[in-house]
C-alpha cells in the first residue's frame, strides 16, 4: 500500500478515537443513570414487600399481647397525688382517695395524728404524696402544707414500719408592702387599682367593718394608707400574703389607724392608737362596695305591691359583689329560701344569728354544718327570688327577733391598761418608724 494512503488511513482511525473519547462521558452517564433507576425500583419492591411482612406480624394476637406487655412496664415507676383539702373533708377522708391497702392508710393517718401541727385541718391545706407503683407498700413518702411557708414531710423508713417526720421551710422571702391611694369610687377598686391583693382586701374591709359603714361613711377623695406581708421566692414571684401590720383610713380628715400587736403569746388584734380593739361580734357591714338602698322598717314591697314591715337592711350592688359572713359561726342553711331565693343563715351564738338573702351563688364549700370565720366570703350578691335588681339583704337575729342592723351596740373589744399599754405604745413607735422608712423607698 502506498504510504500516503496508510497515512490517511491512520488518521481517519486516530479521529475515531478522539471521537469515541469525547462521548463516552454521556454514554457512562446514560449507563450510571439507567442502573440506578433498576437499583431504586428493586428497593421500592423490596420495602413494600417488607411493609406488608411487618403489617401482617403487628396483626398476629401474640405480638400485639407482648407489645401490650411491654407498653406497661414503662408506665412511670414513681407517681404522685395532690389534693387541695376543701371544707368538710378530714384526714380520713383524703386518705381514702388513695388507691393503696388498708393496712397502709391506717399506717399513714396514725402518722398524721402524732403531730401538734396537724391537729386541724384548714381548707386549702395541700397535700402531696409519692408513691412506687411496683411496691406493694404504694407511698414512699408524703408530705402536707402546715401553712405557705411551711410543711411536715413524712418519710418512710427502710423498714417500711414507720414514717419518720422532718418540718421543713420552704424557701420564701418575706417582705413588707406600703401601699396608699385615693378613694375615688369604692374602697374594693381603689385598691386593685394599686394592685392591692384582694385576700388584704377583704381583711382590711374585715378589720373595718367594725366600725365603719362602707356605704355611708367613705366619701370620694377620702384615703387609706396599709402595710402587709408578702411571701415572695428567689425570681420574686409573688406566692402568698401575710397579715397587715398597719393600717389607716383617712375619712373627712379624720384618721382611723390599726396597728397589729400580740399581747400574748399567740394571741393577735388590732387596736387603734388609744390601744382599744376593734374587734366586736358582728360586723357593721357584711359588703364592700355597696350602697344602702332600703333601711329597716315599714315600706311598700317593690314586687308584692303592698306595704309591709322591712326587717333587714338592702345593699345593691353589682352582681358577683363578695358578701362576708360578719361574724364567725356556723351555717344553719345555705340554699333556696323562697321569696329571698339562694340565702345563707349563720349562728353565731346563743344570741346572734346572721340571715344573707337574693344571692347569685354561695362561696366555695359553703354548706349546712361548716364554720365559718368573721370576713370569711360566703357568697355573691345576686337577685335570686323575689328581687327586683342585685342587691343583698341583710338580716340580724338577736334572741329570736329581728332587729335593726345598723343601730346594733355591740360591746367593744380588749382594752390594753398598764404594762400592756406600755408594751403597746413600744410597739406602735416601731410600726410608726416603719411606715416612714418605707414612705421614704418610694420614687
Amino acid at each position: 500500500m502506498p504510504q500516503k494512503s496508510r497515512f490517511f488511513e491512520g488518521k481517519v482511525r486516530i479521529l475515531k478515537l478522539k471521537g469515541f473519547k469525547e462521548y463516552s462521558i454521556f454514554i457512562w452517564l446514560i449507563f450510571i443513570t439507567l442502573l440506578g433507576v433498576f437499583i431504586s425500583n428493586i428497593y421500592s419492591l423490596n420495602k413494600v414487600s417488607q411493609n406488608k411482612i411487618i403489617e401482617s406480624s403487628l396483626q398476629n394476637i401474640y405480638l400485639k399481647k407482648t407489645i401490650s406487655e411491654i407498653t406497661n412496664n414503662l408506665k412511670p415507676r414513681f407517681t404522685y397525688f395532690e389534693y387541695l383539702s376543701k371544707p368538710g373533708d378530714n384526714f380520713e377522708l383524703i386518705i381514702n382517695q388513695l388507691n393503696i391497702n388498708k393496712k397502709e392508710k391506717k399506717k399513714i393517718l396514725e402518722s398524721i395524728k402524732k403531730q401538734k401541727a396537724l391537729k386541724v385541718l384548714k381548707i386549702n391545706q395541700k397535700f402531696t404524696f409519692k408513691l412506687d407503683n411496683l411496691s406493694s407498700d404504694k407511698v414512699v413518702e408524703f408530705k402536707i402544707e402546715t401553712d405557705k411557708k411551711n410543711e411536715i414531710l413524712f418519710t418512710k423508713t427502710t423498714d417500711k414500719k414507720i414514717f419518720e417526720t422532718k418540718f421543713v421551710k420552704k424557701n420564701y422571702k418575706k417582705k413588707l408592702i406600703y401601699k396608699e391611694t385615693i378613694i375615688k369610687s369604692s374602697l374594693y377598686n381603689s385598691a386593685v387599682r394599686v394592685n392591692i391583693s384582694p385576700s388584704i382586701i377583704v381583711e382590711f374591709a374585715r378589720l373595718y367593718g367594725f366600725q365603719i359603714d362602707f356605704q355611708r361613711d367613705i366619701w370620694k377623695d377620702d384615703s387609706f394608707q396599709i402595710i402587709y406581708e408578702e411571701y415572695i421566692t428567689e425570681d420574686n414571684k409573688v406566692i402568698d400574703t401575710g397579715e397587715i401590720i398597719f393600717a389607716n383610713l383617712n375619712l373627712q380628715n379624720k384618721d382611723f389607724q390599726l396597728y397589729k400587736y400580740e399581747y400574748e403569746k399567740d394571741k393577735i388584734d388590732y387596736f387603734d392608737e388609744n390601744g382599744k380593739s376593734v374587734r366586736k361580734t358582728l360586723m357593721k357591714t357584711p359588703i364592700n362596695g355597696a350602697r344602702l338602698s332600703s333601711s329597716y322598717g315599714k315600706r311598700k314591697h317593690p314586687i308584692l305591691g303592698y306595704t309591709k314591715m322591712h326587717l333587714g337592711t338592702d345593699f345593691a350592688a353589682p352582681t358577683g359583689t363578695p358578701i362576708m359572713a360578719s361574724g364567725d359561726g356556723k351555717i344553719m342553711k345555705a340554699g333556696w329560701c323562697g321569696g329571698g331565693g339562694n340565702c345563707v343563715k349563720i349562728r353565731h351564738n346563743s344570741t346572734f344569728q346572721t340571715v344573707y338573702a337574693h344571692m347569685s351563688k354561695f362561696g366555695r364549700g359553703i354548706k349546712k354544718g361548716v364554720r365559718v370565720k368573721q370576713g370569711q366570703i360566703i357568697g355573691y350578691v345576686g337577685s335570686t327570688g323575689l328581687s327586683t335588681g342585685p342587691h343583698l339583704h341583710y338580716e340580724v337575729i338577736e334572741n329570736g327577733r329581728k332587729i335593726n342592723s345598723q343601730k346594733l351596740k355591740l360591746p367593744s373589744g380588749k382594752v390594753l391598761k398598764g404594762q400592756e399599754r406600755k408594751k403597746f405604745e413600744v410597739s406602735k413607735i416601731k410600726i410608726d418608724v416603719l411606715k416612714s422608712n418605707l414612705i421614704s423607698k418610694i420614687d
